[in-house]
């Protein structure tokens, strides 16, 4: 992979294990050289990401909706900086600069952008392997929720095994490194147009 989109925080969190682990993965990623497409800000998990990016001369672009940017959150030292009109455009944007997805923790903003991948990828609109960092457990919850939803009928086993889980950033780039997409039925057809 030549770039990743990474989905985080804008806080930092109570435990400052989500901090060293988003610095952590921007160094990880810039000595790999692997671009890295985040959401531009300066602050929380965002900022240590792209801190470790730059301190470890790493490449990473911001992509910011312009009524963020004016709000004095942008990271100044970003390699680019993308803004765009609205928060539907910035995903777009991340999407079509990355070879794939990593979400770290965050709150409805962040998960709100991971499941938006998740669902494009189910409904065949990319091939991109989509990871979830899951710092300190963070994301066991979310991972029982979607094992309910394969065990209720809801969502079908190969599509929850899309989503790649790990806490570890070494491990979790080797799945991403191996990763081949599930063949996707074509769920609208001419006749159902």
């Amino acid at each position: 992979m030549k770039s990743i989109a990474i989905f985080c925080g804008s806080g930092d969190g109570y435990n400052e294990i989500y901090r060293e682990t988003a610095y952590e993965l921007g160094k990880t990623l810039a000595e790999q050289n692997i671009r890295i497409i985040y959401g531009g800000a300066k602050i929380g998990l965002m900022g240590a990401l792209a801190d470790g990016a730059l301190q470890h001369n790493g490449e990473i672009a911001g992509v910011i909706p312009y009524f963020l940017k004016t709000k004095e959150v942008v990271h100044e030292g970003l390699t680019e900086l993308i803004t765009v009109e609205t928060m539907h455009e910035r995903k777009l944007k991340m999407s079509e600069l990355s070879d794939g997805i990593i979400t770290m923790p965050g709150g409805w903003g962040t998960m709100e952008e991971m499941f938006e991948m998740l669902t494009w990828g189910q409904l065949g609109l990319h091939t991109k392997p989509v990871g979830l960092l899951n710092v300190n457990g963070y994301y066991d919850a979310l991972k029982a929720l979607s094992d309910n939803m394969v065990q209720e009928g809801f969502l079908d086993e190969y599509v929850n095994a899309s989503l790649l889980i790990s806490d570890s950033i070494e491990d979790l780039m080797e799945q991403m490194g191996a990763y081949v997409p599930p063949a996707v039925p074509k769920w609208i057809t001419e006749q159902s147009t």
